[in-house]
């Protein structure tokens, strides 16, 4: 019987260090009192039935299986779209982790609508059985993108993949609009930017808190 705990222990442990990492380099920015490219960190280990499905839908068996590019997934969420260019050029400086391919959703839109930025690595390890090379992949987006891409995964899910027509349309309705908010945000990110660093700032942290009356919370 296959063993699928064994199996997806190095993933989970592959997401676990990528968050902690990319989560660290948010940090660093923001004690810099600098602004910060990335605006938060998720990420997930595939389920074993989304495995099995795209196995099958792929070809891949049991002993290919650790080929899958996406059993380990993270995801970086930005604000802006200029900031997916800023978090992709970090990811290639880093050395502890090889780039082996880049797939831009984003110059180059699915037909659905679906906009990011796709990195597959390669992610080294160390288990007690040795060292270990994981797939890994890495989804960068804006947090308009991830909305879109979010229902249109649910709504995926809900009709097996055959999302009725009319629902389709207003899908494609929603991602034109997303796109023109991500657009029109970026036209003013430089006045955005300089508003969060201010109100981050710990004076003005401060000066809110009296404010409302906050002096004794935890922020």
């Amino acid at each position: 019987m296959f063993n699928w705990e064994e199996f997806l222990d190095p993933y989970v442990q592959t997401v676990g260090e990528l968050k902690i990492k990319f989560r660290g380099v948010r940090k660093q920015y923001l004690k810099k009192g600098l602004y910060s490219p990335i605006e938060f960190v998720t990420g997930r280990v595939k389920r074993r039935e989304s495995i099995r499905n795209k196995a099958k839908l792929r070809g891949y068996t049991r002993e290919n299986l650790s080929e899958m590019e996406d059993i380990a997934g993270v995801r970086v969420m930005v604000q802006f779209v200029d900031d997916v260019w800023d978090v992709l050029e970090l990811l290639r400086k880093r050395k502890d982790f090889k780039i082996i391919e880049e797939r831009d959703y984003i110059n180059n839109q699915k037909a659905s609508g679906y906009r990011s930025y796709h990195v597959i690595i390669e992610y080294p390890i160390d288990t007690i059985d040795g060292f270990q090379i994981v797939n890994a992949e890495i989804q960068i987006r804006t947090l308009a993108m991830n909305f879109w891409a979010t229902i249109e995964h649910s709504l995926n899910y809900k009709y097996g993949g055959l999302i009725p027509e009319d629902v389709k349309a207003r899908l494609t309705n929603a991602a034109r609009e997303a796109a023109q908010l991500d657009s029109e945000m970026g036209e003013i990110r430089e006045d955005i930017q300089e508003a969060q660093l201010l109100f981050d700032s710990p004076q003005q942290k401060q000066d809110f808190k009296k404010e409302n009356g906050e002096e004794n919370e935890l922020w």
